[in-house]
């Protein structure tokens, strides 16, 4: 019996399984080649019966989340693609404290809406983040001084024997973009968040500020994987971009955003090849005009052709 037939045989929903997708259709970049197979995860038991299959069945595993920090190759990615969708919500407010147990695959932005409408502040700064929790704790996303190791307390994890742990908050090795799931093999599943009680007012006026600035200074409007480049320790990798002249450079559809130059965007059909092309190009003209060697804040995943 081939792999196909026998995931059908898991116990699955059949509609959570997809062959050959399309993973433009599952990025915020709106770029990538097919999955082999595709399985939306919505809870704890079908993440583990997959996981303990692929093991036996010596099957490459790739996880995304809502794919906003990703670039997908154009030859797709072999074996078997979990998209996280575990959502929960649960709120306990106990005087000025707030606790939060929430699924990995619960976006931000519904959230961050839910807290205002709960009156819970702590979260207005990374409102405008387009990805899942759990992608933004693997990445410790942030934006507006605040990163994600800020109100994170412990995280539920699976790793890829099926076997679950929690991690506190000390134990996550968080760091700039970065935290010990880019470095060691588990899979989010459940976060507990500690924020505080607020004032809708006041919580309401900074998301607006916030998705203000957002909207003025980034490319929203086209489809990216946010912010393309890490920030310099020593230098803000965004205005080196710019003072070399490379906004509004393009390679195919790819192009160095006119208004951010720290986001790359895809104008319409761009492949991850005309990406990278482009990314290459920035880096070798930054470090020439420079000296200053910049980093890929997104993550690219797939096949390549080598």
């Amino acid at each position: 019996m081939d792999i196909a037939n026998q995931i059908k045989n898991l116990g699955i929903q059949q509609e959570n399984i997809l062959y050959n997708e399309p993973m433009k259709k599952h990025t915020t970049f709106k770029i990538g080649g097919p999955a082999q197979i595709f399985i939306k995860i919505d809870n704890i038991e079908d993440l583990k019966k997959v996981l303990l299959f692929a093991n036996k069945n010596n099957q490459q595993v790739t996880i995304i989340g809502n794919g906003s920090n990703l670039l997908v190759l154009d030859k797709g990615i072999k074996g078997i693609t979990l998209n996280i969708r575990i959502e929960k919500i649960d709120i306990e407010k106990k005087d000025e404290k707030v606790k939060i147990i929430v699924g990995a695959g619960e976006k931000i932005g519904k959230l961050a809406k839910i807290c205002l409408q709960e009156q819970i502040t702590g979260l207005e700064e990374l409102s405008g983040i387009p990805g899942t929790i759990g992608g933004a704790i693997r990445m410790n996303a942030g934006a507006h001084g605040k990163e994600m190791k800020d109100i994170v307390k412990t995280v539920k994890c699976m790793d890829y024997q099926g076997n679950e742990r929690t991690f506190t908050n000390e134990e996550l090795e968080f760091n700039y973009r970065s935290s010990i799931f880019k470095k060691e093999k588990y899979i989010i599943t459940q976060i507990e968040l500690s924020l505080q009680k607020g004032q809708k007012e006041d919580i309401k006026e900074k998301m607006e500020e916030y998705a203000l600035y957002r909207k003025e200074k980034q490319p929203i409007e086209y489809p990216s994987a946010g912010s393309t480049f890490k920030r310099g320790n020593d230098f803000i990798t965004a205005k080196l971009i710019d003072e070399a002249g490379l906004k509004g450079y393009h390679i195919g559809d790819a192009e160095v955003s006119t208004k951010h130059g720290g986001f790359v965007i895809n104008k319409g059909n761009a492949t991850a090849k005309d990406v990278l092309e482009l990314i290459e190009h920035v880096k070798n003209e930054v470090y020439n005009k420079f000296k200053k060697r910049i980093e890929l804040e997104i993550e690219i995943i797939g096949e390549s052709n080598s």
